[in-house]
């Protein structure tokens, strides 16, 4: 999600996780996913509506723009593109966090061979307020509140994995292309609340792969309602257990080497998914098959050449 920056006390939320049922796959698909002319995620979702595509969003959340400790409206929109422009330092940790920040520069012992950085794929920003919590975590600290401002950008280093919320991030779509599905999780689905995180996971292990950076900390957003932590508990129960099994296969899994693009190394990653997660669950074969699909939906809209026209997809509209 990427918060537009707007008058106060309105809710500035756009809703990343809109999908949409297509017959040409069978399954759940991010269907914002599917423009091919748009460079980051904010000019996708700026542009989905007025196109009027039969989406339906999965949640409502409500989100609001954050001061800073001045008392300063924070400019997500900004820091979201400010933090995807500049490189990220994935193989050596600056202590003065983000180098490439007005007012920081890289400190003495770091190699001046690693100071070209790489380039940035995903801004993954915080909230201020309600903090982000599992349920249990909700349950334990009903009224703890998120009310320190750290003013700073660090990128995460590489081979460290690290939990992705889907409300306020963008990214650079030229460079993740497909690799942001949020996966099979909500309704009809066996765990919910997870589908960040998967997502998550899947895109840390390929930009590692491939040579991309991840950027987290600033812009926050404020996040005004907690949701209800009895409700949460249900969907995320076998995701807690679950989570135990899938982080260790994505700390220890390996891409070929001749996965040299983002649709090669996600088709590798199902297959890995499918022998080594299916035996946990079932479910991660169904969901390994939804990855391979998603791939195969993306390549026809996004393959060289001609794009078909929007009437010509599954549920599209077409223009009256």
């Amino acid at each position: 999600m990427v918060i537009l920056p707007r008058k106060s006390g309105f809710p500035m939320a756009l809703i990343t996780n809109f999908i949409t049922r297509t017959t040409l796959t069978g399954s759940w698909v991010p269907r914002l996913l599917a423009f091919p002319s748009r460079t980051l995620l904010v000019d996708a979702l700026v542009t989905l509506f007025p196109r009027k595509i039969t989406s339906s969003p999965l949640m409502m959340i409500a989100l609001y723009v954050a001061k800073d400790p001045s008392g300063k409206e924070i400019n997500a929109l900004e820091q979201h593109i400010k933090n995807l422009l500049t490189p990220s330092t994935t193989h050596f940790f600056n202590t003065l966090y983000d180098p490439y920040r007005e007012g920081a520069d890289f400190v003495r012992g770091y190699p001046f061979s690693l100071r070209e950085g790489v380039p940035t794929a995903v801004s993954h920003g915080l909230w201020l307020n309600i903090p982000d919590y599992d349920a249990p975590t909700q349950l334990v600290k009903p009224l703890e509140r998120n009310t320190r401002y750290v003013d700073a950008v660090m990128t995460v280093p590489k081979g460290t994995l690290f939990p992705m919320c889907g409300m306020n991030l963008a990214f650079d779509r030229e460079l993740i292309r497909p690799a942001m599905y949020f996966g099979l999780i909500g309704d009809g689905q066996p765990i919910g609340r997870y589908d960040d995180m998967w997502a998550g996971w899947c895109m840390k292990v390929k930009c590692d792969h491939l040579g991309l950076g991840v950027k987290t900390g600033l812009p926050y957003i404020w996040h005004s309602k907690a949701s209800n932590p009895f409700v949460n508990l249900k969907k995320e129960y076998k995701g807690i257990f679950w989570q135990e099994k899938a982080i260790p296969f994505f700390q220890s899994v390996s891409l070929p080497k001749e996965g040299s693009s983002v649709e090669k190394c996600y088709l590798a990653l199902a297959g890995e998914v499918k022998s080594k997660l299916g035996e946990v669950d079932p479910y991660f074969i169904k969901l390994a098959d939804a990855m391979v699909t998603w791939i195969e939906a993306w390549n026809m809209v996004n393959s060289p050449g001609e794009k078909p026209a929007m009437t010509s997809l599954p549920n599209a509209t077409s223009k009256k």
